[in-house]
């Protein structure tokens, strides 16, 4: 037994060997724990009806058979000893590797069960935004995750982290003021998938662009014009900004003014507020609430004028066209005559009346 007495770098073989028993129990209890997982454990969740169960065995099986490899190694270190800096130095490097541990076990979960979240949401709500927002939402979690965890392995090996963050913050301040627009447009992006004031194939105004939404993403939105061309808005500019959701009117505000000759009586006026009336209301794209008056007496015309909304459903060109055609049926039917600019000339005590286009 003199032989397991002899020192080697400062420790007995006998110390060398129980350490080496440690680490290689843990790499096969670590080995042993992530096959009984993958098969045990993946078989029971799989006959249970959510899929809760399934992520969380997929996910933690990984971490934690690392988890039992570290806690051999620990063990073993812990029969060795080389000094006091350098075992100062392995405890803080296991304690790190601790915490990078957990942090990708936590990292892999929240990963998961946000990812299964997102995709269930986007199924229901079918929503191009969805589908664009989730891998971001992933990844800023995942990223959030990792940064704490860093944080926190850097303060159980003894490192000031305060100190760390307030250089770290300075930085960071320079680096937001320069990408303050991108950050803008990030929670931009973020405001309408929230709040929703329009969704892909919508028709929406905004600062004098009118057009459809066909793409929502992170940064931008792009929007083909009526004109047929692709305009790309940043984000911000729909959190500081008025827009107006066209698709979303319950119906389209028509106002019509007609101008007959003064020579029209009133009866005739009446005639021409009842044709109104019936070609207006008779149409199957419009509502019922229809508002037909004589609205005044103009330079050259007697004023007759309608309000009344197309419903949303209905052509928004096609029904005040064909309803124009109607009126100007009946009314050349019943011989009401539209007015046009006309001057009265006074010359040498004569008057004439000369008609001149407008």
């Amino acid at each position: 037994m003199e032989f397991l007495e002899q020192v080697f770098l400062g420790n007995p073989l006998r110390e060398w060997g129980i350490a080496l028993l440690w680490a290689i129990g843990g790499i096969v209890v670590g080995k042993l724990l992530y096959r009984w997982f993958s098969r045990r454990m993946r078989k029971l969740a799989s006959k249970t009806e959510t899929q809760l169960d399934d992520l969380i065995v997929d996910q933690v099986e990984e971490p934690l058979a690392l988890a039992v490899i570290l806690l051999g190694f620990w063990f073993g270190y812990d029969h060795l000893h080389f000094g006091e800096d350098v075992d100062t130095f392995m405890e803080h490097v296991f304690s790190i590797a601790v915490a990078i541990d957990v942090t990708w076990m936590a990292a892999r979960l929240l990963d998961s069960l946000l990812g299964s979240l997102l995709t269930r949401t986007g199924e229901q709500s079918e929503s191009a935004m969805m589908a664009q927002m989730a891998p971001i939402l992933r990844k800023t979690l995942r990223s959030s995750v990792w940064v704490l965890g860093v944080i926190m392995a850097m303060n159980n090996a003894g490192y000031d982290v305060g100190a760390l963050l307030a250089g770290v913050g300075i930085g960071g301040l320079a680096m937001g003021l320069a990408a303050k627009d991108f950050v803008a447009n990030i929670f931009g992006g973020i405001t309408v998938f929230v709040d929703k004031p329009f969704v892909v194939g919508d028709r929406v105004q905004l600062d004098g662009v009118d057009g459809i939404v066909i793409e929502v993403g992170i940064r931008s939105t792009r929007i083909k014009t009526l004109a047929g061309r692709i305009v790309t808005i940043p984000n911000h500019k729909f959190t500081d900004s008025v827009v107006e959701n066209v698709t979303a009117e319950p119906a389209r505000k028509i106002r019509l003014d007609l101008g007959l000759t003064y020579d029209t009586t009133p009866e005739r006026i009446e005639e021409a507020i009842g044709i109104l009336r019936e070609v207006v209301e008779k149409h199957v794209g419009t509502e019922n609430d229809t508002i037909i008056w004589f609205s005044g007496f103009g330079d050259f015309s007697l004023n007759v004028s309608a309000i009344y909304y197309v419903r949303k459903e209905a052509d928004v060109c096609l029904t005040p066209g064909a309803i124009n055609l109607e009126i100007l049926r009946r009314f050349n039917a019943a011989q009401l005559e539209f007015a046009f600019p006309t001057q009265t000339l006074i010359h040498q005590g004569e008057e004439a009346t000369n008609s001149t286009p407008s």
